[in-house]
């Protein structure tokens, strides 16, 4: 991982902690692993944990590193980093995405309650005088759509049925039942019809060939007027420039911490309206909330040499479904 990334999430003490499970190398790798100083860490490593900024695992790394046995990620996704070399090697591989999932639901909560408030076009208008109560008293966002049930998903689903606020609850995915989405406390319907019926629309599926998109001009006009679109998921999901006309008429309003492209050229639309904020993918965990993920990896080598389940393991067979 990048030196700046492996300083801030396996801060000394977790570093201490890992010490007394593995024999660590001197220094954490960074850069690329084709380096000599990295080939020779990597001829002896046996559990390799890993984080932002790791190249790719490609074949030619792993058969630099003969006795790789598992990597343990510290952050959340594998996808640009474990190549199909991994699997087929038989290396374990385990994420913690469980750890970087709680900082990303508690941010969307933040963007749904601020919807709900019309928080984006009050502030707006601020500076033009105090507003007049019904410009204050926010939308009636009583239905909330869920984009996707994955593990973010799932949790922001619970959130909303927890809050006090009396949401209630549509979900759209291809791979759950109305039973289920039931038990998770939320109605399944098409994706037409979620647009056309939430007055927040929220984001939570995998980047997948199938799902850039899937947010198209067509879904976002069903998005009744005052609707507001939350993305933390990722920006391919939605379409950039329609959804840019959208909330250029004033009709919607967006909190997105993903853009496609990411980052967005300077003096993009979304960037200069006043009822959207957009975020540098921040939604993740930063700042203090970093630390947890170098205490989940480090949870998981502790369990791995003990010959424990891991708790954030991964098989081939769950990428197809992961962001």
């Amino acid at each position: 991982m990048g030196a700046e990334v492996a300083d801030r999430v396996f801060v000394p003490e977790l570093r201490e902690r890992l010490a007394r499970s593995v024999r660590l190398a001197p220094v954490p790798l960074s850069g690329p692993l084709t380096a000599p100083e990295s080939l020779a860490v990597l001829a002896g490593t046996e559990i390799l944990v890993t984080g932002w900024e790791c190249p790719p695992l490609t074949p030619e790394i792993l058969a630099a590193a003969p006795r790789l046995r598992a990597v343990v990620h510290a952050a959340g996704s594998v996808k640009p980093m474990v190549t199909d070399a991994v699997w087929e090697r038989g290396v374990v591989v385990s994420s913690a995405a469980d750890a970087n999932a709680a900082p990303v639901v508690a941010f969307t909560l933040a963007a749904v309650t601020f919807a709900a408030k019309g928080a984006l076009s009050a502030a707006a208008g601020y500076a033009d005088g105090w507003p007049a109560f019904a410009a204050r008293a926010g939308a009636d966002a009583r239905v909330i759509g869920v984009i996707g049930a994955s593990r973010i998903g799932r949790r922001v689903i619970a959130a909303l049925r927890a809050s006090d606020a009396g949401f209630r609850v549509l979900l759209t995915d291809p791979y759950v039942t109305p039973a289920e989405a039931a038990e998770l406390g939320a109605e399944l319907v098409p994706l037409p019809e979620l647009c056309a019926r939430s007055s927040i629309v929220t984001v939570h599926a995998p980047q997948l060939p199938e799902t850039r998109g899937l947010v198209s001009a067509e879904m976002l006009r069903l998005i009744p007027d005052g609707g507001t679109l939350v993305n933390t998921a990722r920006g391919s999901l939605v379409d950039t420039e329609a959804l840019a006309r959208e909330c250029g008429s004033g009709r919607l309003d967006a909190f997105l911490d993903v853009t496609d492209p990411e980052p967005l050229p300077a003096g993009h639309a979304l960037l200069r309206l006043p009822n959207v904020l957009v975020t540098p993918h921040v939604a993740g965990a930063q700042g203090s909330e970093v630390r947890r993920l170098g205490e989940f990896a480090v949870g998981e080598v502790e369990r791995y040499v003990c010959g424990q389940p891991l708790r954030g393991r991964l098989l081939r067979e769950d990428l197809p479904r992961l962001a």
